[in-house]
């Protein structure tokens, strides 16, 4: 296969494959992210160049291997083929749109609550709550998250976060949770508005 490294055949491939969602979704948002600075430090592998029947998103100079990781690699067969991501996909903020308007209106964080960030210090209670952490690898995947890619945390009074949303390589949603004790509050409703509001800010999709 044939790796793009020209930012103008990759800007041509974000194109092609807007008109392809929701069926590329997972690889498309590997490219977008590609295409704004990569910090996943992807690359893109097409069968063909422009007439391409697939492409395939991966870590740059990956060879492939029997131990893929979580969430590593996206595939794409088109345009009337099929999309498989290969890991853990779980759609690109989806649930985030359904609540926008709403909370433009005014129903945002409630008191004592406010919208900050997770810091690395925050690893260990992702890879605890995360319903595929609990090891070693799966902690390094979310440290590597983390430190990489956008994310919401909201945080009471004193600065703890209580609600949080992930993305990843692939622009996706990864890891959603609120804390036990502080759900049925609109948590999540307000933290994935606000992932959704800052991915379309950047040109991402978002589905639901």
């Amino acid at each position: 296969m044939k790796i793009l490294t020209c930012p103008a055949q990759l800007q041509r491939l974000e194109g092609i494959l807007r008109k392809s969602l929701p069926l590329a979704l997972p690889v498309f948002g590997a490219v977008l992210n590609i295409n704004r600075g990569n910090p996943g430090q992807f690359e893109v592998l097409v069968d063909k160049w422009p007439e391409f029947g697939a492409v395939l998103a991966r870590p740059s100079g990956e060879v492939a291997s029997g131990d893929m990781g979580h969430c590593r690699r996206a595939e794409f067969v088109g345009p009337w083929g099929h999309w498989e991501a290969l890991g853990l996909v779980l759609g690109m903020l989806g649930a985030g749109l359904g609540y926008w308007a709403r909370w433009k209106q005014g129903s945002g964080p409630a008191p004592g609550v406010r919208i900050g960030s997770l810091s690395p210090s925050h690893v260990d209670l992702l890879n605890e709550t995360w319903p595929y952490g609990g090891n070693a690898r799966s902690r390094r995947y979310l440290a590597e998250i983390l430190g990489r890619f956008p994310q919401v945390c909201l945080q009471d009074s004193s600065g703890q976060p209580i609600a949080w949303v992930l993305t990843d390589h692939f622009g996706t949603g990864t890891h959603s949770y609120t804390l036990p004790e502080h759900r049925r509050h609109g948590h999540m409703q307000v933290a994935l508005t606000v992932a959704a509001q800052r991915a379309q800010a950047r040109g991402f999709p978002t589905f639901g």
